[in-house]
């Protein structure tokens, strides 16, 4: 429990420090962003072209998922990196990064668009996963195989939460039919197929020909993801290298965490990190009753 605080806490607390190091040489007119696609599609696409608008400077969008995110920012071969998750940090590739968490993002049950189911409750969820739930009709479908898709490896930003927050054991094996090296190929699955079900970012779904269902009967809309009334979500993180940042990145964090910043990520759709600091405890009471059904199960 210590440690999610932290993970979601920690760099808020820490953040105005970044404008006060001293910088690194300059980069130039341009910065170059890599990491989560799902924080890309939240707000990163937006912020970017406002922030060029504003100042000038161009920021380079550029994918890999969050693990690059993470690792490439430390080393200082990106500037800024987009991660969904937390850096982990018994990992020594990852343990010197500094997160800076800016938005909330909603992980999404996703299905194909002729499938008629509309709500997954929590516990079929778990059990979904688990492989104790594998045809439609326990869901209350039709009969027939449900085939679900997962990421690869147990370390992706929507795998490592759903291990964290639904299981609390970051090494709980998933029961998939697909295992997907990355969110885009999982998403186009689900599409394709009806038969389909996988989890993914709302912000990456909501872009996709797929079906999004209910959680526990509420759907993730902007006011049920702000008030933690929908029950899967996680922080987005900026990543840097903290206090050798260039001064231009740190100008960028800056403006992200402004209430110009809040305001685009809002037009966006996705809630601000500040408007929903509640959901840090949420979601330690959510792990600590996934620890303690583990316990028991």
């Amino acid at each position: 429990m210590k440690s999610i605080i932290f993970a979601f806490a920690l760099p808020v607390l820490l953040a105005p420090l970044l404008v006060t190091a001293k910088p690194l040489a300059p980069i130039g007119n341009e910065l170059i962003w890599a990491g989560c696609g799902i924080t890309k599609k939240a707000f990163m696409k937006e912020l970017a072209r406002a922030y060029e608008a504003k100042t000038g400077i161009k920021i380079t969008l550029q994918g890999g998922g969050a693990t690059k995110g993470i690792r490439k920012a430390i080393k200082g071969e990106i500037n800024i990196g987009g991660a969904c998750r937390a850096a982990i940090e018994s990992d020594p590739q990852e343990r010197a990064a500094y997160q800076v968490p800016v938005a909330w993002d909603a992980l999404v049950v996703i299905v194909n668009k002729k499938n008629p189911v509309d709500n997954i409750t929590f516990d079929q969820l778990k059990g979904l996963y688990l492989g104790k739930i594998k045809n439609w009709k326990v869901l209350g479908g039709p009969d027939r195989p449900i085939e679900l898709y997962t990421r690869r490896g147990k370390i992706s930003g929507v795998g490592r939460t759903l291990r964290e927050i639904v299981f609390a054991n970051f090494n709980q094996e998933f029961r998939g039919k697909y295992e997907m090296k990355s969110s885009g190929p999982l998403e186009k699955g689900v599409v394709a197929n009806i038969n389909g079900i996988a989890t993914t970012g709302v912000s990456s779904a909501k872009r996709r020909d797929v079906k999004i269902l209910k959680l526990e009967g509420h759907a993730p809309t902007f006011e049920n993801i702000k008030s933690g009334n929908y029950l899967l979500y996680r922080p987005l993180y900026l990543v840097t290298q903290g206090f050798k940042s260039d001064q231009r990145v740190k100008d960028f964090i800056t403006f992200a965490l402004s209430r110009e910043g809040r305001e685009i990520i809002r037009k966006a759709g996705t809630v601000p990190y500040s408007d929903a600091i509640h959901l840090v405890m949420k979601q330690v009471e959510q792990y600590e009753r996934a620890a303690m059904q583990g316990l028991y199960r």
